[in-house]
């Protein structure tokens, strides 16, 4: 048999998603955009000499650019060599979040340690741990001796992610802590792990959450979340001053750069608190917009899981899409006023280049997973068993058997 005929009929290999690359394109752009627009008149370093209004476009600019080289890089990483570097890569992400500890390496703002020093700028490491988590559990549930009916199986990942939230909240960042739990609990829940065993820790992490939630700060955080309008000069003012951007938007919105309350009233309008001028300058049209892109990312990212053929892809590719649609869904709520205030940046739109960086690198993998790589391999093992198969019946006669 001649080995070019197998070759001539073997399936074309399957394209990426194209839509998943569009929608996250879109989301970036748009980011740059209202980046600009938010830095562009009142810089939000005043400390800062001789800072233009280009400043921080153009860190963006520069952080986009190295995003594009990681999502490539990260598109060109097979599930195999995924699976394999799982472990190492959290462990590498558990280090650089022990570095942010270190005199002269970790960076410190606002009371707390959360950042590395790294030129040109500063990286957070625990942005890094959420995608190894991800990986790592993804590889955990796919294993053979995986069960999720068994306790053992239930609480080793359970401890792992312990570790990494005690350190969290040692930085002190209880955003993180949570998004980081919410983010276990759902891939051990899509794995079909008891519901005994995710409601017993559910009940037992109460008290704790309790405890943690009354210290000074982040009771002050909860009481002006219930009511802001209480002290709208002190703990409630970025809340409010949150309320009236939306307000003032409309249905239109006042005009892309014309927001009054990028001018110093509405802090952290380039980082955390973007969407309430999205929400000021392009109103309820341009939110709109903005949720609906997000929507359709995590439906796109949710049909690969459907058309996995293996484990691993299947909770990697729902684990990444629930990783950027948690974080979105917490920068909504947050700047609604429907949860207390955390530091989470929108993904893909935010200014913060770790968010951006890790966030791109997920997209690269889903969209690796979107051509289906373990299907072709399937399928090119199979034609080779009958390939095989033929062969040797051709030489040896109808009395070869498999």
């Amino acid at each position: 048999m001649n080995p070019s005929t197998v070759t001539r009929h073997s399936p074309p290999v399957t394209n990426y998603d194209r839509w998943l690359l569009l929608i996250t394109l879109l989301l970036i752009s748009f980011g740059a955009l209202m980046i600009y627009s938010s830095t562009s008149v009142v810089t939000p370093s005043l400390d800062k000499k001789n800072i233009t209004q280009f400043f921080y476009f153009r860190k963006h600019l520069f952080t986009m650019l190295i995003g594009f080289v990681v999502m490539f890089t990260a598109y060109r990483v097979s599930p195999d060599t995924m699976k394999k570097i799982a472990l190492p890569l959290l462990m590498f992400s558990f280090l650089l979040l022990i570095l942010v500890f270190v005199p002269g390496i970790g960076v410190s703002s606002g009371g707390a340690r959360r950042w590395l020093r790294l030129w040109p700028s500063t990286f957070q490491p625990s942005e890094l741990v959420k995608l190894s988590m991800v990986i790592f559990l993804a590889k955990y549930m796919s294993m053979q001796n995986y069960r999720t009916d068994s306790f053992i199986s239930f609480i080793k990942p359970i401890a792992v992610m312990a570790v990494f939230q005690v350190i969290f909240l040692k930085q002190p960042d209880f955003g993180a802590t949570i998004s980081l739990g919410i983010l276990t609990l759902a891939m051990l829940f899509l794995s079909g792990m008891r519901l005994r065993y995710l409601l017993s820790l559910t009940v037992f992490t109460i008290p704790i959450i309790v405890k943690l939630i009354k210290e000074p700060y982040r009771w002050k955080r909860v009481t002006s979340f219930l009511n802001p309008w209480d002290d709208p000069q002190g703990s409630g003012f970025q809340l409010t001053q949150s309320f009236i951007a939306f307000g003032s938007g409309g249905l239109k919105g006042v005009g892309l750069g014309e927001s009054k309350q990028k001018l110093l009233f509405l802090p952290e309008t380039h980082t955390d608190f973007i969407f309430s001028l999205v929400g000021e300058e392009l109103g309820l049209i341009g939110v709109t917009v903005v949720i609906s892109l997000f929507l359709v990312l995590f439906i796109k990212g949710i049909s690969i899981t459907n058309k996995a053929k293996g484990s691993f892809v299947y909770y990697l590719s729902f684990g990444l899409s629930i990783m950027i649609a948690l974080q979105a869904l917490i920068n909504f709520f947050v700047v609604t006023g429907m949860i207390p205030t955390k530091g989470l940046p929108l993904p893909f739109i935010s200014y913060g280049g770790s968010s951006l960086l890790v966030n791109m690198a997920a997209i690269g993998i889903l969209l690796n997973l979107s051509k289906g790589e373990d299907e072709r391999k399937v399928i090119d093992r199979t034609r080779d068993m009958v390939v095989r198969k033929k062969a040797l019946r051709a030489v040896y006669g109808k009395q070869f058997k498999v």
